[in-house]
């Protein structure tokens, strides 16, 4: 089979690679994007199988078979409530594949490089590009694995971190070694040097050096980044993934892992922009391990939270005309959608006006809740993002926060020292009246008291939000 094929087979994958992504940005089109990106994914596993270079078949099918089992298994077994860490999971995947592919790399070039010109006329797939290499391709190719290596150590060290946050192993508070920063930066000159060095010797201690630099990094950059800024973080790795991935089609001569790393790479970095930019926060502050941040002492939160059953709340949602609803994680945790859209099409048959309210980070990854929502089937027309509903907070008879802390907290707006100062969130105290359904007083993933839960027009609704709704739907009938 020869390369014209391949490459046709590439552009072809990349093409519907570039529809997938595109359509993930429609709830209606998302479905079928999910499609274009897996027959773009076959088309590229077949047609690198099955050209130029192509060998061990029996070990690559065992593999392929083997992580099709593991990632069907996975699927299968993964709550929505874990889809956040399982993303920071592959990505570490990723990370690590670019790793290691970066150190294969850089053996193959070395043992090309010791045979005599003659011998390497017989070479084949790899091996054989290593050999048409001059002089300062092979620089090209030692900067191009290097970097794979450095971007790929840094995704996996710190992408395990984030799994370990986002899943409660790893505490969520902001944690840094002594020296802080100044530790980050070391390695960073460390790695720059290690790259000279490589450079004019081509060895592999260096290039280990390096990748022990980058794992510290990753891991020490992570550690330091607070709970209210692990959905920029997830994103962010999403984006370094990509990157990864680029850098080592570059070394490998790979079209079409250029152009998909490219496009993770710069989807995921855009991605991070949006909501940096949407939580009022500074990108580099958020990728420095929160470099800047509020230093004060955040003020005191006075008052008691007032409890209610699901009888004064079913009576207030039968006088009210108007109802917002914010879901938040712990609706996803309880598993509560489908109750939520049960609740909706109640009072929507009685006349009132429902909608719902979605934070751009809301349940720690974007689209968590649209995705949660369009499971339920709740129609898309009435679930509003924040710019589109915040306005309508004052005019709202009842609103109720299922399950959601940080992205409703006034101190955003109210306490310049608050680890989320500064954050737009959504006003819900600003409605008549405000039932928060949440299991206990704990504070949000951020770690942060929230002013709402005291504040005299909010009444505090206990208990796991499945249950608490199903209560409200037997009073409703």
């Amino acid at each position: 089979m020869d390369y014209g094929f391949t490459t046709a087979a590439y552009v072809v994958a990349a093409v519907l690679f570039i529809l997938s992504l595109g359509g993930l940005s429609n709830q209606e089109s998302a479905k079928r994007a999910v499609w274009y990106g897996i027959v773009g994914m076959g088309i590229a596993v077949l047609a690198t199988l099955i050209g130029p270079g192509s060998g061990l078949w029996l070990l690559s099918v065992v593999l392929i078979a083997a992580g099709g089992i593991i990632g069907y298994m996975l699927a299968s077994r993964v709550e929505m409530t874990q889809m956040p860490e399982l993303v920071a999971g592959m990505h570490a995947l990723v990370g690590l594949a670019a790793v290691f592919v970066g150190f294969n790399a850089h053996f193959e070039l070395v043992r090309v490089l010791s045979m005599d010109p003659a011998a390497r006329v017989g070479l084949e797939g790899f091996a054989a590009l290593l050999a048409k290499k001059d002089a300062v391709e092979q620089g090209i190719l030692r900067v191009e694995l290097f970097l794979g290596v450095f971007i790929g150590a840094i995704t996996f060290t710190g992408s395990v971190i984030a799994y370990g946050k986002l899943s409660g192993r790893v505490t969520s508070a902001a944690q840094k070694l002594p020296g802080g920063h100044m530790l980050n930066a070391s390695a960073a000159a460390l790695s720059l040097l290690c790259l000279i060095w490589y450079m004019n010797t081509g060895g592999f201690l260096p290039l280990i050096l390096m990748t022990l630099a980058a794992l510290f990094i990753g891991y020490h950059l992570i550690m330091g980044i607070g709970g209210a800024d692990m959905p920029v973080v997830v994103s962010m790795l999403n984006s370094y993934s990509g990157w990864a991935a680029a850098a080592i089609g570059f070394s490998l001569g790979n079209d079409l892992l250029i152009v998909v790393g490219a496009l993770v790479g710069s989807s995921g970095a855009i991605l991070s922009y949006i909501m940096c930019k949407a939580m009022n926060r500074s990108f580099i502050s958020v990728i420095l391990g929160g470099f800047g941040g509020p230093a004060g002492e955040a003020m005191a939160v006075e008052g008691e939270q007032i409890a209610i059953d699901a009888d004064g709340v079913a009576t207030a949602l039968q006088e009210a005309d108007s109802v917002i609803i914010v879901p938040g994680y712990g609706m996803a945790v309880a598993q509560a959608q489908n109750a939520v859209a049960d609740l909706t099409r109640r009072l929507r048959d009685k006349g009132k006006e429902v909608r719902f309210a979605i934070h751009p980070v809301a349940g720690r990854l974007p689209g968590h809740m649209n995705v949660l929502l369009a499971e339920a089937k709740v129609p898309y027309d009435i679930v509003l993002e924040m710019d589109e509903i915040n306005d309508d907070f004052p005019d709202t008879d009842v609103v109720i926060v299922i399950g959601s802390n940080d992205i409703v907290n006034p101190a955003a707006q109210d306490d310049p020292n608050s680890p989320i100062a500064g954050m737009p969130v959504l006003e819900v105290w600003k409605a008549k009246q405000v039932f928060v359904s949440k299991r206990g007083q704990g504070t949000g993933y951020s770690g942060i008291e929230n002013p709402l839960f005291f504040k005299d027009n909010t009444r505090m609704f206990y208990g796991d939000a499945r249950q608490s709704m199903d209560k409200l739907l037997g009073l409703l009938d």
